[in-house]
C-alpha cells in the first residue's frame, strides 16, 4: 500500500511515520521545511524565546532566594535568536534522521493534487513530479489571518510569521489579538524590553476560557507593565516609513513602531487541487471529513487545520494516527471532549473539556447542573518553598461524579493537565480520580484538592 501526504506539520510527519511503522510505501510532500508551522514558525520558536524569558525573570528573582547576581542581567537578542534557530534546526535534522531510518521518502515542493490517485509535486527549480498513490493524507496546515483593514506589508504592519525572525526587539508594538499567540509573543517581547500594548475586540484576553482564567493572566500584564485595550476594534491603520498609526473603533488612537496582527490563522488549500479530485468542502473554508478523517472521496483524507476540529498540533497528529489506522483496514473514530489546550505565558495557563462558561451559555447552572472543585497553589508546600504561588486548580464535574472538564493557571500547569485530560477522556469519576495517591511535595498536589474540594473534603482548604 503507498500513502502521499501532502504537508510536514506535526499532522503530517508523524502521520507519515505511523504508516511506515505499518508497513505502508510513504511518500511525504512539503513545500519548506520539515516541522511545518509548529517546529518552524510556531510552537517551538516561540517557545524557546519563553525559555529565555524564564531565564531572565529566574535571574531579576535570584536575590529573593539567597543567590547573588552582581549587576543588572543584560539581554542579548541576537543569541536569543540564534539559539532558536538552533534548537529548531536540531529538530527539523531529527525528523529527517527519523525519515531516513524509516524508509519515508521525502520531496520537497508544492504539492497537489492531480486527481484522486495521483500528487503533483512542483519543486523549487520549477520540475515535476508526478506521484502515484494508493491513498492521500491531506495536512497542509493554515496561515495567519491578515484583513485588508490591517495593510498587512511584512515590513510595519506583520503577523507571528515575521516576528520570529526580528534580530532585535522592537521598541513599541501594538499586538492585535488577545488570545493565545498574542499574549506569548507579547509577555516576551515586554520582557525584551518592547513596549507592548494588547488590543483585544472581546471583553478581556483570552475570551475562549474562564473569566478567573483571564483576570490572572490581566493581573500578570499589569507587573508586566503591557497596557491591554480590551473591548475595541481596529478601525484604521495606516503605516508610515518608520511606524505606523492605528485609530480603533471607539476613536481613540494609537502608534507604535509595528502592528503585529494576531487575531487567528485561516485553513490553506489555495491551490492544493481539492477540486481536480472532487473533494467537498465544509464550513468556513475547511475540507469536509466524517470522524474517520475521510473526505467524501474514498481513498483521500484530511486532518488539522484544514478541517473544523480545533487548531493545534496535538490534534493534528492524533488525526493523522486515526486517519492512517483506518487507511490500512482499521475503524478508528477522532472524539473530541478531552481535547488539552495550554498558553505558555507566565503563569502558565492549561485546560481540558468543558469550561465553565461554556456550560453557562448552555443555560446550565452551577449547584443544579454541575459542581466545581477549586484550590490555590499558595496553599502548598511546593509553592511557597519554589516561589511559584500565584494561580489555581478549577476541576468541573456533572451532577453524577463524572470529570467533564478542567482548567489550571500556574507554573507547569501544561505538564499537569495530562491526568485531568485522562480523567476527563476515560469520563472517571472525580471521587476514583481524588483516590489515587499524588506525590508530596509537588505542585499537583492542588490537582488532588481541587478534586476532592469537589465533595467539600478538600483539608488544606480554608
Amino acid at each position: 500500500m503507498k500513502i502521499t501526504i501532502i504537508g510536514a506539520g506535526p499532522g503530517g510527519y508523524e502521520a507519515a511515520l505511523y504508516a511506515a511503522k505499518k508497513g505502508a510505501e510513504v511518500v511525504l510532500v512539503e513545500k519548506d521545511k520539515l516541522g511545518g508551522t509548529c517546529l518552524n514558525r510556531g510552537c517551538i520558536p516561540t517557545k524557546a524565546f519563553l525559555a529565555s524569558y524564564d531565564t531572565l525573570e529566574t535571574v531579576e528573582n535570584a536575590k529573593t532566594f539567597g543567590i547573588n547576581v552582581s549587576g543588572e542581567p543584560e539581554v542579548d537578542y541576537p543569541a536569543i535568536l540564534a539559539r532558536k534557530n538552533k534548537v529548531m534546526e536540531s529538530l527539523v535534522k531529527g525528523i529527517q534522521f527519523l525519515m531516513n531510518k524509516n524508509n519515508v521518502t521525502v520531496i520537497n515542493g508544492f504539492g497537489s493534487l492531480v486527481d484522486k490517485n495521483t500528487v503533483k509535486v512542483v519543486k523549487e527549480d520549477g520540475t515535476e513530479e508526478l506521484v502515484k498513490t494508493d491513498y492521500v493524507l491531506l495536512a497542509t496546515g493554515s496561515v495567519p489571518i491578515a484583513p485588508p483593514v490591517f495593510k498587512y506589508d511584512g515590513k510595519r504592519v506583520i503577523t507571528s510569521d515575521e516576528i520570529l525572525d526580528f534580530e532585535h526587539a522592537p521598541k513599541s508594538l501594538i499586538l492585535v489579538g488577545g488570545g493565545v499567540i498574542g499574549c506569548e509573543i507579547g509577555q516576551f517581547l515586554a520582557a525584551m524590553g518592547t513596549e507592548v500594548t494588547v488590543v483585544e475586540a472581546l471583553p478581556r484576553l483570552l475570551a475562549t476560557m474562564d473569566e478567573d482564567v483571564s483576570k490572572q493572566l490581566a493581573r500578570q500584564f499589569k507587573k508586566d507593565k503591557i497596557k491591554v485595550v480590551c473591548g475595541d476594534g481596529i478601525a484604521e491603520v495606516n503605516p508610515a516609513e518608520d511606524h505606523v498609526d492605528v485609530t480603533l473603533a471607539s476613536g481613540k488612537t494609537l502608534s507604535a513602531e509595528y502592528v503585529l496582527v494576531a487575531i487567528g490563522r485561516a485553513p490553506f488549500t489555495k491551490g492544493v487541487g481539492l477540486e481536480n479530485a472532487g473533494v467537498e468542502m465544509g464550513d468556513r473554508g475547511r475540507v469536509a471529513v466524517d470522524d474517520h478523517m475521510k473526505t467524501n472521496v474514498d481513498n483521500i483524507y484530511a486532518i488539522g487545520d484544514i478541517v473544523n476540529t480545533p487548531f493545534l498540533a496535538h490534534v493534528a497528529t492524533k488525526e493523522g494516527f486515526v486517519a492512517i489506522d483506518n487507511m490500512m483496514g482499521g475503524d478508528k473514530a477522532a472524539t473530541y471532549h478531552a481535547v488539552p489546550g495550554c498558553v505558555f505565558t507566565t503563569p502558565e495557563i492549561a485546560n481540558v473539556g468543558k469550561m465553565e462558561w461554556q456550560l453557562q451559555k448552555e443555560g446550565k447552572e452551577l449547584g443544579k447542573d454541575y459542581r466545581t472543585g477549586t484550590f490555590d497553589f499558595k496553599g502548598l508546600g511546593k509553592a511557597q518553598a519554589s516561589g511559584h504561588i500565584a494561580g489555581f486548580v478549577k476541576v468541573i464535574a456533572d451532577m453524577d461524579d463524572t470529570l467533564i472538564g478542567a482548567e489550571i493557571v500556574g507554573a507547569r500547569a501544561s505538564d499537569m493537565l495530562q491526568v485531568l485530560t485522562t480523567g476527563v477522556q476515560l469520563k472517571m469519576k472525580v471521587e476514583d480520580l481524588a483516590d489515587c495517591i499524588f506525590p508530596h511535595p509537588t505542585m499537583c498536589e492542588a490537582v488532588m484538592e481541587a478534586l476532592h474540594d469537589v465533595h467539600g473534603m478538600s483539608t488544606m482548604k480554608v
